[in-house]
């Protein structure tokens, strides 16, 4: 069994969320991401007693600092992107990061922001195509407070309520089975014929009256 000794404090400054990072020696461990209105999360990181097997039934326990493990996780959750990346997680010098550090952490992030924000201009002079700028270089522009032509956000696709077909949000007439799924909007644009059209009886004219009578 693990035994806890020494604590450090694993810091993140960027609100992306990441999913648990797994070691045989702790288990399954999730790393804190600031909250709306917070400027860091501290996760508590403890060094334990690990136990490696040799084989033939032979064992031997290895001792991993808090550091260690903490160096570790940082050095994987930054790597993430590749060389150079960097996703603002770092060890503190001690329980809470200090302005010097945070300012550090947060001057790395924002070269590196500017690093994929580069590369995805780049990109969109070279192709103009928006399937070649990733979410990440998205991200990073969001970030930094940049309006580019090559960012968006993706809007999630609805279902037509008629024949279940995938479409995006806002369409007036399906273009599948033709279901009239926003009335205002197809009259408007002339589409849908009479139904589009406010529901309006058909009008008929006065008879005239027969003559002789």
């Amino acid at each position: 069994m693990n035994q806890q000794s020494d604590v450090v404090s694993l810091v993140n400054i960027c609100p992306q969320k990441w999913p648990p990072r797994y070691r045989a020696y702790f288990g399954s461990l999730m790393v804190n991401s600031p909250e709306a209105g917070e400027s860091y999360a501290v996760t508590p990181i403890r060094g334990c007693t690990s136990v490696m097997d040799l084989g033939d039934k032979r064992t031997m326990e290895i001792r991993l600092s808090a550091r260690e493990i903490a160096d570790d996780l940082a050095r994987e959750i930054n790597g993430d992107s590749g060389e150079g990346s960097f996703h603002g997680v770092f060890v503190a010098a001690g329980p809470e990061p200090s302005e010097a550090e945070l300012a550090e952490a947060r001057k790395k992030l924002e070269e590196f922001h500017a690093r994929l924000v580069e590369a995805a201009d780049l990109e969109w002079e070279r192709s103009h195509n928006l399937m070649f700028i990733t979410d990440l270089e998205r991200r990073a522009a969001r970030e930094l407070r940049l309006e580019k032509p090559w960012l968006y956000d993706r809007k999630p696709m609805a279902e037509c309520p008629a024949c279940g077909e995938r479409i995006k949000p806002g369409v007036a007439v399906c273009r599948t089975c033709r279901a009239i799924l926003d009335r205002e909007k197809a009259a408007k644009f002339g589409l849908g014929g009479r139904e589009a059209k406010n529901d309006e009886p058909e009008h008929t004219p006065d008879k005239k009256p027969a003559k002789g009578k």
